[in-house]
């Protein structure tokens, strides 16, 4: 599945980064915690996350991350932004709960 096959089921929102939206998803990981993030997500995967600084997206591109999604609303600060669209990684943003996007895209994924 790809970034723009999610974005339309899901009903996300481009924020940046669409370069990136062929992008391969290999699976999802969901954490706030940088160091978590860094050792165990796997290359390919979808971050979901609520922080928004330009660390995130440092890690998304170490980590080879298919996208990022931002939940409750939040939106990127510039300089996250900035290194989505450099990097071309997906910022993808929705209203829902971090609990509830993560339900949704683990049924989308596995079904």
């Amino acid at each position: 599945m790809k970034i723009k096959d999610i974005i339309e089921k899901l009903e996300l929102k481009v924020i940046g980064g669409e370069a990136g939206l062929e992008n391969e998803i290999s699976g999802a990981y969901t954490s706030d915690l940088l160091s978590d993030v860094m050792g165990n997500i796997d290359d390919g995967n979808v971050w979901i996350t609520l922080q928004t600084h330009k660390n995130v997206m440092a890690i998304a591109s170490l980590r080879e991350s298919s996208a990022v999604i931002l939940v409750k609303g939040l939106q990127p600060d510039v300089d996250m932004l900035e290194k989505a669209n450099e990097e071309g990684i997906p910022v993808l943003g929705t209203e829902l709960e971090t609990f509830e996007i993560s339900g949704k895209l683990y049924q989308l994924l596995n079904p």
